[in-house]
């Protein structure tokens, strides 16, 4: 089959690596980029693809998808452009600043229902995380009974990623918004929805106007509680996610990444002996070596397109949902809400938008 044509939107870490994937994908090619910093409105690099300083320039070039991997506040424009330009899309989470971002992608998506758009919800593509959703949905260890989760690292500031993480009006929020929707996705992915939230969220420490921790108790409809902690002052970084069952737990610790800062990925499970009363345990830990997590997010994403599947995984729905969680949190602490004037997301109109796929 003839290749599809990619290009991408933002040529940083994230859109760097995308392109790693593709480049060893045997029917995808990467035929032109695009990134404000290149010195050049526009050019061929040395490989032969063309790079552009705008994504308007883009999409000129007669591609098929779009990868976007730019800031929160320009993702969602370029997604939608995408989309009316006749391409699939893939988007790095999140989906945009606020909820009025991915309700407007979501109703240009609906004007295009032959084409294709992913959100890159990465973490559900780990090995560890797919074995622990096979647990959960095997019920071998009964019915969820709590999860508690803790995601965070030591500063909002990387040494790769400049200063616009700090910066509400491109980033639209902090921590919780950039890593914490991480952790808020794989517990609606575990469990479901949440529908009553509490919350504290602060910027106590690195005094920027984004949080640097958000701390959530969170119900289902069924009663499920879940707690988070979005941090950046976690100083080691740390990925913890536990699920504890009516006969057992799992934990998943660490997630492997390109820095290698979170250690190694592992996979507890414990489980309680019902053949006696003596309440021992039976504990089984995995380790990962290996991170298949990129290259099976766009082989799906290909499939999807190539075979006409709906998408599955990091729907736009996924994207709605977990931004409503995350401004939930944010609107639930009042002081939050009142200093950053943050809006009820169950206020804005998502009922005129299909809630399929």
């Amino acid at each position: 089959m003839n290749k599809l044509k990619v290009g991408i939107a933002g040529y940083g870490v994230v859109g760097k690596r995308r392109r790693e994937c593709i480049d060893i994908h045997p029917n995808m090619e990467v035929i032109a980029i695009c990134d404000q910093y290149f010195k050049k409105n526009s050019g061929v690099m040395e490989d032969g693809v063309c790079f552009y300083k705008n994504f308007d320039q883009l999409l000129v070039e007669k591609i098929d998808i779009l990868f976007v991997c730019l800031t929160n506040n320009i993702a969602p424009k370029a997604t939608i452009a995408g989309l009316n330009a006749g391409l699939h899309v893939f988007c790095e989470k999140p989906p945009g600043r606020n909820m009025e971002d991915i309700i407007s992608v979501m109703k240009v998506e609906k004007k295009h229902p032959n084409l294709k758009l992913m959100y890159g919800f990465n973490h559900r593509h780990h090995n560890s995380v797919k074995d622990a959703l096979s647990i959960i949905k095997s019920k071998k260890l009964g019915e969820v009974v709590n999860l508690r989760g803790i995601y965070g690292k030591s500063k909002l500031i990387t040494f790769n990623q400049g200063d616009w993480r700090t910066n509400r009006i491109i980033a639209g929020g902090g921590v919780l918004l950039d890593q914490g929707i991480h952790m808020v996705d794989l517990m609606r992915l575990f469990v479901g929805e949440f529908e009553d939230i509490h919350s504290f969220v602060s910027n106590n420490y690195w005094k920027h106007d984004v949080e640097d921790n958000a701390y959530a108790i969170m119900r289902t409809k069924n009663g499920i509680v879940a707690m988070l902690n979005s941090s950046a002052t976690q100083w080691k970084h740390r990925f913890h996610l536990e699920v504890c069952f009516e006969r057992g737990s799992l934990t998943l610790g660490g997630i492997l990444s390109g820095s290698k800062s979170y250690g190694e990925e592992t996979l507890k499970v414990v489980t309680v002996n019902d053949s006696n009363d003596s309440g021992s345990l039976k504990e089984v830990i995995t380790e990962y070596k290996n991170d298949p997590s990129w290259d099976s997010e766009i082989n799906e994403f290909f499939d999807c397109i190539t075979n006409d599947k709906k998408i599955s995984s990091g729907t736009s729905i996924d994207a709605l949902e977990s931004m409503k969680i995350v401004f939930s949190i944010y609107y639930n602490d009042k002081k939050w809400r009142q200093t950053y004037n943050i809006k009820n997301p169950n206020e804005h109109n998502v009922q005129q938008i299909p809630l399929t796929n």
